[in-house]
């Protein structure tokens, strides 16, 4: 009788020993979780960025600090087809928001010189795919060339139809260039998301200030003379002159033209364009 009776004990006790070790192994599995959680975390982070560093390289390399291209060592290199490669097969949607915004410049950076490149241009970008009598061309900026995220894109739609609606980032009309030298100079560094911010303000302050043949402000006579972009893309800046100087009067530092810029009360005049190709001097041109 005391035998079975501790039998039928040793019995119910397995279940509950089962159910302590159970627990037990949960709580020791979700305490390895927590401990493990921010490397998760952090990793995930990090495959969240797109590795620019190629790209980044051969800015440095053949990109002048006035923003002029060396076209034909980019031609050469195959560093830069890789980059291209990996630009193809980049999961864009997973990145975020800032990390997509710098890919979407960079790749439009990038398949503009590789644009430029493909048809041997070295006088301007408008010659590419241009008018010929009755024969119409489409243009450069609607050759289907650029293969980004699977898909591939012209570089209006990259403009036009991605980074414009997406991001109403005004900013980036200064970081996008269309190799003319009337353009915001090619930034001699690849764009990163860590980065984004403060690029994207050296840009606009460079371009208006350090370029007075195509941005500048005369308080004598109460104009402000800006770069067609402006222009171009009027929708993009706040409306109206009081807006548009509000807007311009921080990146300019003198005590005059902030206060003709956020008055409002100027006359707008837009300068000339210059469509030659930003390419850097002492390499090949038409006329050599």
């Amino acid at each position: 009788m005391d035998r079975t009776i501790r039998d039928l004990a040793r019995r119910s006790m397995v279940p509950l020993l089962a159910a302590s070790v159970a627990r037990a192994g949960l709580a020791l599995t979700a305490v390895v979780l927590l401990a493990f959680a921010p490397r998760v975390h952090l990793a995930g982070q990090e495959a969240a960025r797109f590795d620019h560093s190629p790209f980044d390289e051969l800015l440095r390399a053949h990109v002048s600090e006035e923003g002029l291209v060396d076209y034909d060592a980019f031609g050469r290199s195959g560093e830069f087809q890789e980059y291209l490669t990996r630009l193809a097969r980049a999961p864009v949607h997973q990145f975020p928001e800032p990390e997509r915004l710098a890919l979407w410049i960079n790749a439009y950076n990038a398949y503009t010189i590789e644009l430029i490149n493909r048809h041997e241009e070295r006088s301007s970008i408008r010659n590419i795919n241009k008018t010929l009598g009755f024969i119409r061309g489409k243009g450069p900026w609607k050759e289907r060339m650029a293969e980004v995220g699977g898909e591939t894109w012209t570089l209006d739609e990259i403009e036009h139809e991605i980074i414009r609606p997406e991001f109403g980032e005004p900013r980036i009309h200064f970081a996008l260039v269309c190799a003319a030298v009337g353009c915001p100079p090619l930034r001699n560094e690849a764009y990163t998301g860590e980065a984004l911010e403060g690029q994207l303000e050296e840009q606009t302050r460079l371009f208006l200030t350090e370029s007075p043949d195509k941005n500048r402000v005369d308080p004598e006579r109460g104009r402000v003379y800006l770069s067609p972009i402006f222009e171009w893309y009027r929708e993009d800046f706040p409306p109206g002159n009081e807006g548009l100087g509000a807007y311009l009067a921080p990146y300019f530092p003198g005590a005059a033209e902030k206060a003709l810029l956020t008055s409002g009360r100027f006359r707008v005049v837009f300068t000339d364009y210059d469509w030659s190709l930003n390419i850097a001097p002492g390499l090949p041109s038409p006329d050599s």
